[in-house]
């Protein structure tokens, strides 16, 4: 894949797209049960002009989470990194990845939905037994 048409001709012909604007896209991805989640595809440019793609999902506010954490997460991880973005006014826990077009096929591009999709469904149930407690 070489644009964010590309991905957005291929993710369309998958999912129902929530979001549909120029360089984002959303869908809700099935998961075991009735459970989805949120999966958000965008583009980035670097400072080169390279264009990358981000896949993202929420996890969690921020709240109480102790960011020493969710470093650690992101230190163990292969696939997926934590970042803070707003959602509405409240810091919101992301889990992220970027890929360059360059080497991304559609295998490649449904696996890492997949994977971000259902590992941010993981921490998010992780995140509300924490806060149970």
């Amino acid at each position: 894949m070489q644009s964010f048409e590309e991905v957005r001709s291929h993710v369309s012909g998958h999912h129902t797209l929530g979001s549909n604007e120029p360089y984002l896209i959303s869908i809700e991805l099935p998961l075991d049960g009735t459970r989805r989640q949120g999966v958000y595809l965008s583009e980035l440019e670097d400072d080169d002009g390279r264009r990358f793609l981000r896949v993202s999902s929420p996890v969690a506010p921020l709240g109480d989470i102790a960011p020493q954490r969710c470093l650690r997460f992101n230190w163990t991880q292969r696939v997926g990194y934590l970042a803070l973005n707003d959602l509405d006014s409240v810091p919101y826990l992301q889990l992220c990845e970027n890929r360059p077009y360059a080497g991304l096929d559609s295998a490649e591009l449904d696996r890492l939905i997949q994977t971000i999709g259902q590992l941010a469904d993981r921490l998010e149930r992780l995140a509300a037994q924490t806060d149970a407690h």
